[in-house]
């Protein structure tokens, strides 16, 4: 008998000495194929000790992090009888990133074939036997203790992670051992820490032939899982193709970092065939957007004003007319936004301001008033609060907010809810997309993925522009109907060295 149990446990050691069979009978979720490809090289290189760097791009959701953590478990099973066997692993944020790697890989081995045999050790240490994985974060400011990877050193999430901190702080540590490398991720702009890798990366496969890069595009990932397949789709819809976040996360392409925000395509999205009204229609729904400039003591305002001061910022108003019937092109009932006016002020003074904003808020019965609340508009955005009532949707601009907003609005263009009136050929529409024409943005690097964006020249502004963006803000509101709620306020955020 004793025999017997001890051929069986020989077999059960051979058989989960692969990866694939490791997958299936101790972690019981079994890899796919393309999980299979990405975790068989990498062991290869460490078990060789070929000390090779690898990139590894999956599409979000598509399985990244289990194939982290199923190699992490395969290693530290394979190794854990050898004394200073070791992986080092480096994420963005302690909290929730590095965390939420160590609770993964604790739920694997938290299985009955590891039971009461790993632990963990000083909060960022799990270990099995003689071997061990030490988690860090890569925030520029983290204390990293000195150690050493000798086996696996790896880099999650690397598209967010400074390049300096990672070659100063990390990247030595594989030096003394020459152990294999990985950086995991997904796709943002050429000059993350990521994407620089890949391209030297590239050049490496090209003189020897042996793959370092592995990309896992959406549509790879559907193949062998129609509902993450069926959810992408959705994404598309939503946001649509052009959209950064898919380009990046699902489509797996580099972006500009800085560039036009909004290039030909995405201003034929924004352009509409209706006309221009000064006046609401029976039976229709609308909201006014509001972005609030300063005032002037001098007896100069408007077109004057402009001309004397192009540096002054104007008060802007956009009128849009929200449609919810079903798109026969968007296939879903949603809301889409069409400009049917706007409005400048250079100069006039809050009180006038005032009586002119509530009384086309009632002129056209609007069902929303987003009232930039932020510094001097503070006071305007609580006079109409206090007149409009819960009508009223205050929104402050910070960093963040100015961010989301502007990854709102892109949305909105990308998926054709966004669209303007034919052109008119006035000079305030004419400005309207001078300034569309002129905005930039650059995308942040890190885990937050802030932008910052505008219209660079001070003598164009970005008034109409900001104006019409946050018709984005109406998308936090009841879509079901767009009826009196609560008053929304967006607090100020500052959020420069926060962790995601």
């Amino acid at each position: 008998m004793d025999g017997s149990v001890g051929r069986l446990k020989r077999v059960a050691v051979h058989w989960i000495g692969d990866i694939q069979w490791f997958s299936r009978i101790v972690a019981r979720k079994p890899l796919r194929l393309y999980q299979l490809d990405v975790a068989r090289a990498i062991l290869h290189s460490v078990e060789h000790r070929l000390g090779l760097t690898f990139a590894v791009v999956m599409a979000r959701q598509a399985g990244k992090n289990e194939t982290q953590a199923q190699l992490e478990a395969f290693l530290l099973n394979r190794y854990r009888s050898v004394p200073g066997a070791q992986i080092v692993k480096a994420s963005p944020t302690f909290q929730p990133q590095t965390m939420n790697s160590m609770m993964r890989l604790e739920s694997l081995l938290d299985t009955p074939w590891f039971a009461g045999q790993w632990r963990r050790e000083h909060g960022y240490i799990l270990r099995l036997g003689q071997a061990r994985i030490l988690f860090f974060s890569a925030q520029p400011g983290a204390n990293v203790v000195g150690a050493t990877a000798s086996l696996l050193l790896e880099c999650d999430e690397a598209q967010d992670v400074d390049e300096e901190k990672w070659n100063k702080a990390f990247r030595p540590m594989a030096a003394a051992t020459n152990a294999t490398t990985v950086l995991w991720g997904t796709m943002w702009t050429s000059r993350t820490l990521l994407g620089k890798t890949i391209r030297a990366l590239r050049r490496q496969e090209a003189w020897d032939g042996v793959q370092r890069v592995f990309m896992v595009p959406w549509e790879q990932a559907a193949e062998a899982n129609p509902a993450y397949g069926a959810y992408v789709r959705g994404e598309i819809e939503r946001l649509g193709r052009e959209h950064p976040l898919i380009k990046t996360q699902y489509e797996l392409e580099e972006i500009d970092a800085e560039a036009g925000m909004f290039p030909p395509h995405r201003q034929a999205q924004m352009r509409g065939s209706h006309p221009r009204r000064h006046t609401p229609q029976p039976g229709r729904r609308y909201a006014l957007l509001i972005d609030v400039a300063g005032e002037t003591e001098g007896a100069l305002e408007g077109a004057a004003l402009r001309q004397r001061e192009p540096r002054r910022d104007s008060t802007a108003l956009t009128v849009v007319e929200i449609h919810t019937r079903r798109d026969p092109v968007l296939l879903d009932a949603r809301p889409v936004y069409h400009v049917v006016d706007r409005r400048l002020w250079t100069g006039t003074r809050h009180t006038e301001l005032y009586a002119t904003l509530r009384d086309l808020a009632e002129v056209w019965r609007a069902e929303r008033v987003v009232v930039d609340a932020t510094g001097i508009g503070a006071g305007l955005a609580s006079f109409l609060a206090a007149a409009l009532g819960e009508r009223v949707v205050r929104f402050v601009f910070s960093a963040r907010t100015k961010s989301d907003l502007g990854w709102g609005f892109l949305a909105l263009v990308e998926a054709g809810r966004f669209k303007d009136y034919a052109d008119d050929g006035l000079e305030d529409t004419r400005t309207f997309w001078r300034q569309v024409e002129a905005a930039e943005y650059e995308i942040l690097n890190g885990p937050e993925k802030h932008m910052r964006w505008g219209v660079p020249d001070p003598r164009l502004h970005d008034d109409l522009l900001i104006s019409a963006a946050l018709c984005a803000a109406l998308e936090t509101q009841d879509r079901s109907a767009y009826s009196p709620a609560a008053v929304v306020e967006a607090a100020p955020v500052d959020w420069e060295g926060e962790g995601f």
